[in-house]
C-alpha cells in the first residue's frame, strides 16, 4: 500500500508514518494508536487516516452519508458506542467506523460484531480496563556511566543513530582508549585493532556490540517496560479477570516487572544496594573518622608527659621539624592506634569488604599528623572504585533482565494490543446490551423493522415505547404533533446508518436492504427565502436523477414554501423518486394534498393518535400502512363536537372528511 495514495495523506504525513516500523499494518487494522505515534499526528488525525486507509482497503470511495442530517445520525451512533468503551484507544477504534455501501467492509465490521456479542460485559474487566492504554518508547534514557568507542568515522556515524542513549567517543590510538577507561565505568571498542591491548579499566573490544542491543544498552529495554508497568499490569488484570486464552505467563511476567524499579534500574539487589549506600555516605563517614582519630589523638596527648632534651629539641629545630616529627617520635603508638579505630569506624561505617577496605586505607595519613585530615585524592580514588563496582553489577544485572524483558516483550505487545482490542468489543456489547439490538439481515428490497426503539429520545430508554415498520418504495407518513414522526425518521435513519456499519440495531428483529446513500432532509425552520428554496429544488433535482440506489427521508418539505405550493412541489419530487424505484418516507401534514397533486399512487402511513386524556394525545406510535391519520385540530373538534350537540362543532367536523 503506497501511503500517498490513501486520500488525505501527503508527502509530509506519508514520511511522518514511514518512521513507524509497522505502519502498513496499523493502516491495514485502522490501529489509532499506533498511527498516533508517529510524529505530528494527533490522535483526531489518526482516526481519519486510519478511517480513509479502510476506504482505500475496500475501494470505498462514494461518501454514504449525503446530508447534515445523515451526518449528524452518523455522529450519534459513534458517540453512543464511543461512550461505552474504556479507554481512549477503543473511543479512537471505533471512530474508525462509517457505514458503507460495500459488502466486503459491511462483512468485515459484522465479524468483528459477532466476536463482540459473544462477550459478557463484566464490571471487573470493564474496571480493570481503566489502567490500559497503548504502550509508548520513552524518549529520555540516558546513559552517562559507559560509552562505546571506535576510531572508524562510518562505524562511529552507524553507532550514534543506532545507540543515541550512550555517548560515543572517537579515539585515533589506545592511549585515548585508556583515558576513555579512567573516565567511564565500563567502555565497548568497536574496532578489532584494539583487541589484545592490555588497558587499565573496564575495556571489552566488541566489533559486533550494535548487534546486541541489549547488552550494549540494557536500559533501553528497561526503561520501556518501567514506564509501561502500570499499562502492562493493568493488561494483566483484564486478561485474568476476563478469563481469556493468553500465551503470556502472568504470573512470570508480574515477577519480573517487579525486578525492576520505576526509573529502569534492576530493583532490590543488595550488593548494589550496599554499594550505592556506600557510595552516599562516603563523605559523611569519612568525616565521621576524622573525628574520631581526631579525639583519640588529642586525648592521647592530654594524658602523655613529652620529655625533649634540649639537644634534641635543637636538633629538631635545625632540621626543620615540626609537630608533625615530635607526633612520630613521642606518640607513634597512640597516632597507630587511633589510625586503627577510626579506619575500622569507616569500614564498618560504608560496610566495605575486604579489598574496598584495602583502598579505604589511604584516606587517613599513615603518616604522624595532627590534626588528622583526609586524603582528597584517596577519597576520591575509593569513591571512584566504589562506584564503578556498583554500576558493572548494575549493568550486568542489567542485561540479565534486560535480556528476559526483551524475549517477552512481542508477548507483552500482544497482551495489551488483545486488552485494548477486548474494550472494543465490549463497547459494542455494551451498546448491544443497553440498548436491545439484535443484528439485522439484509436483503434484496424493502426495510422491515419490529420492536424499533430510538436511543435518541430524551427519555428513559426503557420508557420508549417500540414501533414496528416496513417501508417499501416510496411512502409517505401523517400523523399528528408531537405523535413520533420525526423520531421515526431517526430511528429509520440510526437503524440504516448502524446496520450498514456493520453494527447491531436497536430493534427486536431487523430486515435491511444494502443502500448505496443516505439522503435525509432534516424539518426547516421557517419558510425559505427565495436562494435557499432555489438551492433545496437544486438538491432535490440532483437527487431525482442520481443512478444510486439510496434511501431518501424527508421532514415536512412544505415548510419551504407557501403550503399550496409545497404539496405540488412534493408530489413532484415523489412522482421523481418512484419513477426511479427509490425507498424513502416524506413526512407531512399534506399527506391529502400531496396525494390528490401526483399523478402516480403514493401510500401514505398513519401515527394515529387514539384520542385526548386530560390534554395529552394518546398516540400509537407505530405507524398504520395506507391510512392517512387525524390530525391535532380534527381530534380537537372531535372531542368538542362529542361534548357538545351545537351545529358549529358538527358542520367543523364535516369539514375535515
Amino acid at each position: 500500500m503506497e501511503l500517498e495514495a490513501i486520500p488525505g495523506i501527503g508527502k509530509k504525513t506519508a514520511d511522518s508514518l514511514a518512521s513507524l516500523e509497522n505502519a502498513k499494518e496499523a493502516l491495514r487494522d485502522g490501529d489509532v494508536a499506533t498511527l498516533a505515534s508517529a510524529p505530528g499526528v494527533s490522535t483526531a488525525r489518526a482516526a481519519r487516516i486510519a478511517r480513509a486507509a479502510i476506504r482505500h482497503r475496500h475501494d470505498d470511495v462514494d461518501e454514504f452519508l449525503l446530508t447534515d442530517r445523515a451526518r449528524a445520525i452518523h455522529q450519534v451512533a459513534l458517540d453512543l458506542l464511543t461512550d461505552r468503551a474504556v479507554t481512549d484507544y477503543g473511543a479512537r477504534r471505533l471512530e474508525t467506523l462509517y457505514p458503507s455501501a460495500r459488502q466486503s467492509r459491511i462483512d468485515e465490521v459484522r465479524a468483528l460484531t459477532e466476536r463482540a456479542l459473544a462477550q459478557e460485559p463484566d464490571t471487573a474487566v470493564i474496571d480493570a480496563l481503566d489502567g490500559v492504554a497503548p504502550l509508548r518508547e520513552p524518549t529520555d534514557v540516558v546513559v552517562r556511566d559507559r560509552c562505546l568507542a571506535t576510531a572508524d568515522g562510518e562505524r562511529y556515524a552507524k553507532a550514534r543513530e543506532a545507540v543515541p542513549e550512550l555517548s560515543v567517543e572517537h579515539v585515533d590510538d589506545a592511549r585515548e582508549l585508556a583515558e576513555l577507561g579512567r573516565a567511564y565505568s565500563s567502555v565497548i571498542a568497536l574496532d578489532e585493532t584494539f583487541a589484545g591491548l592490555d588497558l587499565e579499566g573496564d575495556i571489552t573490544v566488541d566489533p559486533h556490540a550494535l548487534d546486541n542491543p541489549v547488552d550494549v544498552v540494557p536500559e533501553r529495554s528497561l526503561s520501556f517496560f518501567a514506564a509501561n508497568r502500570d499499562r502492562i499490569l493493568a493488561a494483566i488484570a483484564v486478561h485474568r479477570e476476563a478469563k481469556t486464552d493468553t500465551e503470556a505467563d502472568l504470573n512470570a511476567l508480574e515477577q519480573v516487572l517487579d525486578r525492576i524499579d520505576d526509573d529502569g534500574s534492576v530493583a532490590d539487589d543488595d550488593e548494589v544496594n550496599r554499594l550505592d549506600a556506600a557510595v552516599d555516605a562516603l563523605d559523611s563517614a569519612v568525616s565521621e573518622a576524622e573525628r574520631l582519630a581526631n579525639d583519640r589523638l588529642r586525648a592521647a596527648i592530654r594524658q602523655r608527659d613529652v620529655t625533649i632534651e634540649g639537644t634534641d629539641l635543637l636538633s629538631l629545630v635545625e632540621q626543620g621539624a615540626g609537630v608533625d616529627s615530635l607526633l612520630e617520635r613521642e606518640l607513634a603508638d597512640d597516632y597507630s592506634a587511633a589510625l586503627s579505630v577510626a579506619r575500622e569506624e569507616l569500614v564498618g561505617a560504608l560496610d566495605l569488604d575486604e579489598d574496598e577496605a584495602t583502598v579505604a586505607e589511604g584516606v587517613l595519613p599513615a603518616d604522624p599528623t595532627y590534626p588528622v585530615e583526609r586524603d582528597p585524592a584517596a577519597v576520591q580514588s575509593l569513591r571512584q572504585s566504589l562506584t564503578r563496582k556498583r554500576d558493572r553489577r548494575a549493568t550486568r544485572l542489567k542485561r540479565e533482565v534486560a535480556k528476559e524483558l526483551a524475549d517477552r516483550r512481542p508477548v507483552v505487545e500482544r497482551l495489551v494490543a488483545d486488552a485494548l482490542d477486548l474494550d472494543v468489543e465490549l463497547a459494542i456489547a455494551r451498546f448491544a446490551d443497553d440498548f436491545d439490538c439484535s443484528m439485522p439481515r439484509f436483503v434484496e428490497e424493502d426495510v422491515m423493522i419490529e420492536g424499533g426503539r430510538s436511543p435518541m429520545l430524551d427519555v428513559d430508554f426503557d420508557a420508549v415505547e417500540p414501533v414496528d415498520y416496513h417501508l417499501d418504495g416510496v411512502r409517505l407518513l401523517s400523523g399528528v404533533n408531537s405523535g413520533g414522526k420525526t423520531s421515526l425518521l431517526d430511528l429509520l435513519a440510526l437503524i440504516v446508518v448502524l446496520g450498514q456499519m456493520g453494527l447491531p440495531v436497536p430493534a427486536a428483529t431487523a430486515e435491511l436492504k444494502r443502500f448505496d446513500g443516505l439522503y435525509y432532509h432534516a424539518k426547516t425552520q421557517g419558510t425559505l427565502d427565495a436562494g435557499a428554496f432555489e438551492h433545496t429544488l437544486r438538491e432535490f433535482a440532483g437527487l431525482a436523477d442520481d443512478g444510486r440506489d439510496g434511501l431518501v427521508l424527508v421532514d415536512e418539505l412544505e415548510s419551504i414554501t407557501e403550503p399550496g405550493a409545497s404539496a405540488l412541489i412534493i408530489a413532484g419530487v415523489l412522482e421523481a423518486l418512484q419513477n426511479r424505484g427509490a425507498a424513502g418516507v416524506f413526512v407531512s401534514h399534506l399527506a391529502g394534498e400531496i396525494r390528490a397533486a401526483a399523478e402516480v399512487d403514493v401510500p401514505v402511513d398513519g401515527i394515529e393518535a387514539l384520542g385526548l386524556e386530560d390534554g395529552e394525545l394518546n398516540v400509537d406510535r407505530t405507524p398504520k400502512p395506507n391510512h392517512l391519520a387525524r390530525s391535532t385540530p380534527q381530534l380537537i373538534v372531535e372531542k368538542l363536537a362529542e361534548a357538545d350537540d351545537r351545529e358549529f362543532y358538527r358542520r367543523l367536523l364535516e369539514k375535515f372528511d
